[in-house]
């Protein structure tokens, strides 16, 4: 006989009565925060970290960018240039030669990344091996 499948948790909560206030306001302190968690989302996916440091000396083509950055596909390091250009990181030139050529390179505000992302990268770099330890040791003891 096969297996019987129904919901074990069907209860919903009940709607609220209608002398209840609703939900308080958020704390003002706090209203930055959805802001903030965008733009560390952006600027500390891995391969916006790359793609900052391969332009940190200068403007590149999307075919020199996608060899420099290995294991990144033609999909990524498109929605990737995208989403730093949206975000005024990166400003993207179009030539009028034959064949087009298209440059891209970090603005202002991208150049001011420069040395809080290579300072991860290299953060990252000296630690691997303090962090592959500490994983190892995480499994082992909840047996993983």
């Amino acid at each position: 006989m096969g297996t019987l499948l129904k919901p074990t948790h069907s209860d919903l909560p009940a709607a609220p009565e209608p002398h209840q206030r609703p939900d308080p306001m958020p704390d003002p302190n706090h209203a930055d925060c959805r802001g903030v968690a965008s733009v560390l989302s952006r600027v500390g996916d891995k391969w916006s970290v790359f793609v900052i440091m391969m332009l940190s000396d200068g403007p590149k083509r999307f075919n020199e960018l996608k060899r420099m950055i290995n294991g990144i596909s033609q999909r990524m390091l498109t929605l990737t240039l995208r989403g730093l250009e949206r975000d005024g990181l990166v400003t993207r030139t179009i030539f009028p030669t034959i064949p087009p050529r298209v440059d891209y390179e970090l603005t202002d505000l991208g150049r001011g990344l420069q040395q809080p992302v290579k300072a991860l990268g290299e953060w990252a770099i000296a630690h691997q091996a303090q962090i592959a330890a500490a994983r190892t040791h995480f499994d082992e003891r909840n047996g993983a």
